[in-house]
């Protein structure tokens, strides 16, 4: 079995932009391709308040959460300051212009991570 699993032509993912990877099991991982055409892949999960990074802006080596505007770093997946934390990056490999992602990372990093569900409002005024 192949160390490494092909996900899509890098021409599929839009120019500072992003798609959304499914597993078989965990959280969607987002494949973004940055203006300088360099692809990531992070887990598509804000640190903050798990808001969907795929739906954010890219903008140079970064992506603006689009729930609360939190700035992740591409490359390692950590939030710029003054905002903490991070978010599970995967490895990523052009292969004769295929992204490949690490199947064994897909299949262990992340998995057990409920998936984020809307809950039932707690405030009065709801």
């Amino acid at each position: 079995m192949s160390d490494w699993k092909t996900i899509c032509a890098v021409e599929d993912i839009p120019l500072l932009g992003s798609r959304r990877v499914q597993r078989a099991q965990g959280p969607q991982v987002a494949l973004f391709r940055t203006g300088a055409n360099e692809v990531f892949a992070l887990l598509d999960r804000c640190p903050h308040k798990a808001g969907p990074l795929s739906q954010g802006i890219v903008f140079g080596a970064a992506v603006a959460c689009p729930l609360h505007n939190w700035t992740i770093e591409l490359a390692t997946g950590c939030a710029r300051e003054p905002d903490e934390g991070s978010t599970p990056r995967f490895s990523v490999r052009i292969d004769n212009g295929q992204v490949q992602l690490n199947q064994q990372e897909l299949d262990t990093v992340a998995i057990d991570l409920e998936p984020v569900k809307a809950g039932p409002c707690t405030r009065a005024a709801c």
